[in-house]
């Protein structure tokens, strides 16, 4: 049974990718003229092929759920910038430049808040449920972490915003005296979509081989021009996440810097259907907009720049964006399939970013990538990945990854990493308590993660006030 299960997971996994290199080759067809239509529809006819032999049926075809209704969204105007005051400088949340490389993009920076400043570039590590796991929030702050990312959707669902308000906001609840940054839920809602979305397909923040969804978890019901409605994960109650709610929650968790609702399309879209869900996001972001700025409570709004990898609608994106007064702006939607793309893109876009604000990448931050993200000119990057991958056993390390499960660190002595102090034992000890289901081998190899890339970003600010980065 467990081989048939294994077997059948590859099978799904493989038709996934078929199907996405069908989408791919069938939006390369609609341009191509002459010889390179002919080797396209080559190329199509076998992915087609290939995609019978995989499922017995004739051929695939993208599918039009819920067109009816994405159509009915249309491509209405969002409001003019004339339309909200004009942005002026925060008492409680200023940027300030520090240095430029005189060798490329990067910079080194401070925001600061009200509840403390910020050294840029900086890596975020991500407390889904208002906790790191594995990490206490007095841990954190011995760690290093200077900013910490929490998920509105996930404290929506439980404990609620009203309770967390009860106790004082997210700060007081999680005893965090430091910066904390909320999204809007909306990433999280989206992730909902049926797993049998024929919009679905190879994409850098989607890695792992879905599995088939029970009644007993979450489901993205309606997205319409009011917002979005979901199922509850916890109890199957659904819930309405609109522009306008989704800031009245982050003003009751009371983070830093909080977040505009707006749609996320996967990678594999039409050129269509990316630009209405852009036209979306921008009127739902100049509503969350004015809700915000009708009650600032000393928080900060960053706009998500759009348009996934298409040039002209990430241009648009960050002009519209760019007119409104938001005091920072995040990198949002698909960054393309792997990140020789993703790369690409932001040498692209971040010069069109305004110099004078913060920005924020959402959603990727290992180290290859901060250093690579960096020279580009992005000041905060977020990610779980580190902690992630941390409690399966995986160190990030100077000298590359440690798998510290593998039996040749058995009886290795040395520290995790003899050029970045972290936590205070051996790669033998943390060896021994994972191969004993040790719990706390989870919070060490978290904490050691977290320190390394406090300790890279770190590295890195020093390497820019010194014009060493390229």
């Amino acid at each position: 049974l467990e081989r048939r299960y294994e077997a059948q997971l590859a099978l799904e996994k493989e038709v996934m990718a078929v199907k996405g290199e069908i989408t791919l080759s069938s939006k390369r067809l609609r341009s191509a003229a002459g010889e390179e239509r002919a080797a396209v529809e080559a190329e199509l006819a076998g992915l087609q092929a290939r995609y019978a032999a995989l499922t017995g049926e004739a051929e695939y075809k993208k599918k039009r759920s819920g067109a009816k209704e994405e159509a009915s969204l249309g491509l209405a105007a969002a409001p003019a910038a004339s339309s909200f005051e004009a942005w002026y400088p925060r008492e409680y949340f200023r940027f300030e430049v520090v240095h430029e490389s005189r060798k490329s993009r990067a910079r080194a920076g401070i925001i600061h808040t009200p509840h403390g400043a910020i050294e840029t570039p900086c890596f975020v590590p991500v407390g889904t449920n208002g906790a790191l796991k594995c990490v206490d929030s007095e841990q954190a702050t011995e760690a290093g972490v200077q900013l910490m990312f929490c998920n509105t959707y996930h404290l929506l669902v439980h404990p609620g915003a009203d309770i967390v308000a009860q106790a004082g906001g997210l700060h007081a609840f999680m005893r965090r005296e430091a910066p904390i940054i909320t999204d809007s839920g909306g990433f999280q809602v989206f992730s909902l979509a049926d797993d049998d979305s024929d919009e679905d397909g190879p994409e850098l923040k989607s890695k792992r081989v879905r599995r088939q969804r029970d009644s007993s978890q979450g489901q993205l019901l309606a997205v319409t021009e009011r917002g979005t409605k979901f199922r509850s994960y916890l109890d199957g109650s659904t819930i309405e996440l609109t522009p306008e709610s989704s800031v009245e929650a982050q003003k009751k968790l009371g983070a830093d810097i909080i977040i505009p609702l707006d749609e996320l399309p996967p990678y594999h879209v039409t050129r269509d259907r990316l630009e209405r869900s852009v036209a979306l996001s921008h009127r739902w972001m100049a509503r969350s907009l004015r809700t915000h700025l009708a009650d600032k409570r000393q928080q900060a709004m960053y706009a998500v720049v759009h348009g996934g990898v298409d040039r002209d609608l990430r241009r648009a994106s960050v002009d519209y964006l760019a007119s409104l007064p938001f005091d920072g702006f995040a990198i949002g939607g698909s960054l393309g399939k792997d990140k020789a793309e993703m790369l690409d893109l932001l040498t692209f876009l971040m010069p069109l970013l305004p110099r004078d604000k913060p920005n924020h990448l959402l959603g990727i931050a290992d180290p290859d990538s901060a250093e690579a993200l960096v020279p580009l000119g992005v000041d905060t990057i977020d990610s779980c990945n580190p902690t992630r991958v941390a409690r399966h056993g995986t160190l990030m390390t100077s000298q590359g990854t440690l798998r510290l499960k593998q039996s040749r660190f058995a009886a290795d002595f040395a520290p995790i990493d003899p050029l970045v102090p972290t936590v205070p034992y051996s790669r033998a000890y943390l060896h021994h308590l994972f191969k004993q289901n040790e719990p706390v081998a989870l919070s060490l190899a978290s904490i050691h993660n977290i320190m390394y890339m406090n300790h890279l970003m770190a590295r890195m600010r020093r390497q820019i006030l010194n014009d060493e980065i390229e």
